[in-house]
């Protein structure tokens, strides 16, 4: 060996993880973002039960309240598409304080007023620009410390836990009703929450913006540190000397494929950039992503619909009081959690079995070895489309028989527990088509999972308006039986479609945009 042979640098050689997070933390980072999430949902449901109540009270009609309503919907609609983008160059942390410090604030307010209907409608709008960007804020953190391979053991336990809120906030709606008659005690319960996620936050929640941090191996400075780290003045970094035996270093790109996230020219600070709401529409409108918003958008507006029509069906055609219409919420809701906790595992076992038999590699590999941002990486052939939807027709199928049954029960007034069963089981198989698609769609924008999640948010905002818009006209009309039937068909024959066009020609239509990126960059 000659002396002038340099020895090899270990940067070179040593494999960088996807990420360094523990597993310990990543499995507290999963049930912390089940718990914010409930923001969203809690705060959307608990508002239901007290339509009648708030109309007495601002002394307006209900169609005034229900216009609270469209526009809580709308800012939930338009929000992440100005927080996501900022949390994907500027650090999720620093977002989710300000979000939340707003949502608190609107709590807060709503506690207070009890004769203004300008400051309901204000507030209101006020409380869904703070708490509707959560989604999306918490989808960039599952793309930040979990690879494709293990997101799905992520999500399913997140959702599940989000999916509380349409189980738990009917019913403290309608029991604070029968219990004092006084919808104050609702947004009081809201204020709580917001309080308590902005502690948890501060105190707890860790920096993950690859931008900000790569892979976790760079300390987060000044805001980006926790109060806790702030506190004792920690300024230690994650070096990947401390990685846990859990992290497998297989999982993550080596230095040599570095996707430029891993750390080596981080800051440990973000990077301001004036939000730009268009790169999320702009996702919406490319051929494979508009089938895959259509798929997840599809079945959340389907079951709101079927939250939206709970009040109205056992309230008025069954003639239950509040809180035993509260309680009708809850097995829609339980087939949520169930959806949200089966399709976890379900995603990664597609994945695994794609890895195997779609691109020829070993099962305990992942994609993420791969540099995910050059448009010539295997990662743009990767069949990300046929690995999340397997399974999705059959359930596209079910979901559309169980619709169907669904309208005809509500229709001739069978006994109600033949309603509440298909509750559940369209429940569960709405969650698990959106949990799927939704994974789908960070997969393919790994780059800028924050705005690809806010695009999702739009999308599913919108058509759940619409539904809902066109779901008391229309079943006057035409009759429940009819309504939903239209609707699962519509779920269903579409979301058929549209598995087979993403089946036969996504990975094409990816490639393709990937390559004209790098022409354009």
């Amino acid at each position: 060996m000659s002396t002038d042979e340099k020895p090899p640098d270990p940067q070179e050689t040593t494999p960088q993880p996807y990420t360094i997070f523990a597993l310990n933390e990543r499995r507290y980072l999963t049930y912390l973002l089940g718990f914010l999430t409930l923001a969203s949902s809690l705060t959307a449901t608990i508002y239901f039960p007290l339509i009648d109540l708030l109309s007495a009270q601002y002394a307006v009609s209900i169609q005034a309240i229900n216009l609270s309503i469209t526009l809580y919907v709308i800012f939930q609609a338009i929000s992440p598409a100005f927080w996501a983008p900022i949390s994907d160059t500027f650090g999720r942390r620093p977002v989710f304080l300000v979000t939340f410090f707003v949502y608190t604030v609107a709590s807060l307010g709503l506690a207070l007023n009890r004769s203004s209907y300008v400051a309901l409608l204000l507030l209101r709008g006020l409380q869904s620009i703070g708490g509707s960007a959560v989604m999306s804020l918490a989808y960039g953190v599952v793309a930040d410390v979990s690879s494709h391979a293990e997101r799905g053991r992520i999500l399913g336990p997140m959702l599940a836990s989000t999916n509380l809120g349409p189980c738990v906030g009917p019913v403290i709606g309608g029991g604070a009703i029968l219990a004092s008659g006084d919808a104050q005690w609702c947004f009081w319960a809201l204020l709580i929450f917001g309080v308590l996620s902005l502690l948890v936050i501060g105190w707890t929640l860790p920096e993950t913006a690859r931008s900000v941090v790569g892979n976790g191996s760079v300390p987060p400075q000044t805001i980006w540190k926790t109060w806790w780290g702030v506190l004792l003045s920690s300024n230690k970094a994650r070096v990947t000397e401390r990685v846990s035996p859990d992290v497998q270093l297989s999982n993550g790109p080596s230095s040599s494929q570095d996707d430029g996230n891993n750390g080596t020219d981080k800051t440990g600070k973000g990077t301001w950039t004036l939000p730009n709401p268009f790169v999320s529409l702009r996702i919406i409108f490319y051929w494979d992503t508009f089938l895959i918003l259509w798929l997840a958008a599809s079945a959340y507006a389907v079951w709101y619909c079927i939250q939206t029509s709970i009040p109205l069906i056992y309230g008025r055609d069954y003639a239950l009081n509040d809180l035993i219409v509260g309680l009708c919420f809850i097995p829609g809701g339980a087939g949520v959690i169930f959806g949200g906790l089966i399709s976890g595992r379900l995603l990664d076992w597609n994945y695994k079995r794609a890895m195997e038999e779609e691109a020829r590699l070993p099962i305990d590999n992942n994609i993420d070895q791969i540099g995910e941002g050059r448009a010539d990486s295997p990662h743009q052939s990767f069949p990300f489309e046929k690995a999340r939807s397997r399974g999705s027709m059959t359930i596209l199928c079910l979901c559309t028989a169980a619709l169907i049954g669904y309208g005809w029960a509500i229709e001739y007034h069978v006994h109600m527990s033949i309603p509440l069963i298909l509750q559940f089981i369209i429940g569960a198989k709405c969650t698990i088509v959106l949990q799927m698609f939704s994974a789908l769609l960070v997969d393919i924008f790994p780059e800028k999972p924050g705005a690809a999640a806010a695009a999702n948010n739009i999308t599913r905002c919108a058509l759940s308006a619409a539904a809902v818009a066109v779901l008391q006209p229309l079943s006057e009309a035409i009759g429940r039986s009819w309504f939903f039937s239209l609707i699962g068909l519509v779920h269903g024959g579409g979301g058929l479609l549209a598995v087979w066009l993403l089946r036969r020609w996504g990975c094409k239509w990816r490639r393709n945009r990937g390559i004209l990126s790098s022409y354009s960059s």
